[in-house]
């Protein structure tokens, strides 16, 4: 029998050698996650785009973690905006829209674990397509309100340019990592400071 997990939102104070001065509990969080390279195809692969709005339900591949995606065109011309929608590592239905700019990957800035509907935009010239992929940022199972990472390992191999983060309060789907590395199927270790 397993115990449960410790719970670091119970808003729980340390004592200090000073009486009436407390300081907020702090758990240091290991989050192991392990994915793959980033992906301009692995969601939707090259999708030929037509004169009238497609959305797309099928041949869908959710992301293997929580991570960002990212889009792209098939021709210098391509335009028009690509909706996202799914759902982030806590269950939450997100949508994220992104303007195709030629064949310039795009990078999504929101972290989804699910990808169950894509609206393509109308052709902008013979040849014309969208492919969509998973990117490098990674998406965090906390909503903080400043930055809480402390350091990361790529396969056991610690990060020596500190990790780019970016942190919402409110919306989990912005809590989200790039680490320096390439990503490439190895274990991750993020390390994260959680407040009680």
């Amino acid at each position: 029998m397993s115990t449960a997990p410790f719970n670091p939102f119970m808003g729980e104070v340390i004592q200090t050698n000073v009486a009436g001065t407390n300081c907020l509990w702090l758990q240091k969080v290991d989050y192991q996650i392990s994915p793959i390279a980033a992906s301009n195809v692995y969601v939707l692969a090259n999708t030929a785009l037509t004169a009238a709005i497609q959305t797309i339900t099928t041949g869908i591949t959710s992301p293997d973690v929580p991570r960002n995606h990212v889009v792209k065109g098939a021709i210098s011309t391509s335009t028009g905006n690509v909706v996202i929608t799914g759902t982030d590592i806590g269950g939450n239905v997100i949508t994220s829209t992104v303007a195709l700019n030629g064949t310039t990957v795009v990078v999504g800035t929101k972290a989804f674990v699910t990808i169950t509907q894509i609206v393509l935009p109308v052709s902008s010239g013979a040849g014309d397509g969208v492919s969509v992929g998973i990117g490098s940022v990674l998406g965090l199972p906390y909503t903080f309100a400043k930055n809480m990472v402390s350091k990361a390992y790529n396969n056991n191999v610690l990060e020596t340019t500190t990790p780019t983060t970016t942190f919402d309060s409110v919306n989990l789907c912005n809590n989200t990592v790039t680490l320096a590395s390439a990503l490439a199927g190895n274990l991750l270790d993020i390390m994260l400071d959680v407040p009680g």
